[in-house]
């Protein structure tokens, strides 16, 4: 983003929390990794709910646990969603086979905002949020305080409760202390980063194929 557009937004914005916290969104903090070189972490502290708690779609007893860091404003998080997540939520989520875990790794200004949005409504409310945030995002990028205005009153909120949403700090840290501690911690670098069982199995794009190919020998 440069520089002019950064301003325009936190302008926009006009919110102590975004200016403090995600001007220039701040360094990883140092934190000792766990894992190993084969690019394993730890199932159970990866899966450890941050204390604003996690968004989950599946059962807690499926076989296969899928973690994903994204930002709501990256292009290839977006063409994941639309492409491929959908199949993955048909074929195995909605059948028991997976549970699946969103974590919020915003990477400028805009994703904060938009997952600040998600955070400050009603539970039920962040999915169908996250996906217009993906379905719609060469809308609401270019133009993020009046287009993420505009959604969030579309599914509820009031204007004032908008404004009030995005000068929460403790919403924005909250945020911003899952996607550090992804990098920090779990090596987290490059998104869509996706997690299956604890390993490290794709940074980028990754199609349905490649997801079935990972997933279906861990069902057996």
């Amino acid at each position: 983003m440069n520089q002019l557009s950064r301003r325009q937004l936190l302008a926009g914005l006009s919110t102590a929390a975004i200016s403090a916290v995600c001007f220039g969104l701040p360094a990883f903090a140092q934190e000792t990794k766990t894992g190993d070189a084969a690019g394993t972490v730890d199932l159970s502290d990866l899966t450890t709910p941050p204390a604003e708690g996690d968004m989950v779609l599946g059962p807690d007893d499926a076989k296969v646990t899928i973690v994903e860091y994204a930002s709501a404003s990256c292009p290839h998080c977006a063409a994941f969603y639309k492409n491929d997540f959908t199949k993955l939520k048909a074929d195995y989520i909605d059948t028991g086979k997976v549970r699946f875990i969103f974590r919020e790794f915003p990477h400028n200004d805009q994703a904060l905002a938009a997952f600040m949005v998600a955070r400050c409504s009603p539970k039920e409310k962040y999915w169908p949020l996250i996906d217009v945030f993906f379905t719609t995002q060469e809308k609401w990028v270019p133009d993020a305080y009046n287009q993420l205005k505009n959604i969030a009153q579309q599914s509820g909120m009031s204007a004032d409760d908008f404004e009030k949403c995005l000068k929460n700090e403790a919403v924005a840290k909250a945020i911003l202390d899952v996607r550090n501690k992804a990098g920090s911690k779990y090596g987290v670098d490059g998104i869509p980063y996706i997690f299956i069982n604890g390993k490290k199995a794709f940074a980028g794009e990754a199609s349905y194929d490649d997801l079935k190919a990972a997933i279906d020998p861990l069902l057996k």
